[in-house]
């Protein structure tokens, strides 16, 4: 295995224009075409971080703000938030500008998780995240529970076993 690695390591920013083929009947970029874009900047931030070829495990947590105008350029941050065995979680953030009015505006955020493969299609261990910043901290603590959360809706692991989920709910109730 790997050294620890920054989440700035697998950082990756990747810019496209909305083209009239990308966009539906209200000249908005259709959402699986920003889905396809954020999935595709996860997966190198992810290939970054693991060295290794990733496949998509699970998409959640997307949030569409604002639509995305025809002819506007959208650009896509994807880090890794936290590595587990095998698995890595990503945060996405997009953003757009419309170019004739220099207007700057936030569209979507989402965590994709991924699994590494050695060259035989297997799972690969994968470097653990060490986070420098404070938001970096804080995406990587509650990587934890968002990967608890995943497994039970999955039926992958007993409510009763995600301990940092119950964590959270004990830490609730005493407020």
């Amino acid at each position: 295995m790997s050294r620890h690695k920054t989440p700035k390591e697998s950082e990756t920013i990747m810019t496209e224009i909305v083209l009239p083929n990308d966009t539906n009947a209200l000249h908005n970029l259709r959402g699986g075409k920003i889905l396809h874009w954020m999935d595709i900047a996860s997966a190198i931030a992810a290939g970054r971080h693991a060295e290794a070829v990733v496949v998509t495990a699970s998409v959640d947590s997307v949030s569409f703000e604002n639509p995305i105008k025809l002819g506007d350029v959208v650009t896509i941050k994807a880090t890794v938030t936290r590595a587990f065995r095998t698995s890595l979680e990503t945060y996405i953030e997009v953003t757009a500008e419309n170019l004739p009015s220099k207007t700057h505006y936030k569209c979507n955020t989402a965590y994709y998780t991924f699994v590494a493969l050695d060259s035989n299609g297997k799972p690969k261990v994968v470097a653990p995240v060490e986070p420098e910043t404070a938001e970096e901290q804080e995406k990587f603590a509650g990587a934890m529970r968002r990967r608890e959360l995943r497994l039970v809706l999955a039926g992958r692991m007993k409510p009763a076993e995600a301990k940092e989920l119950q964590s959270l709910f004990a830490n609730l109730e005493k407020l």
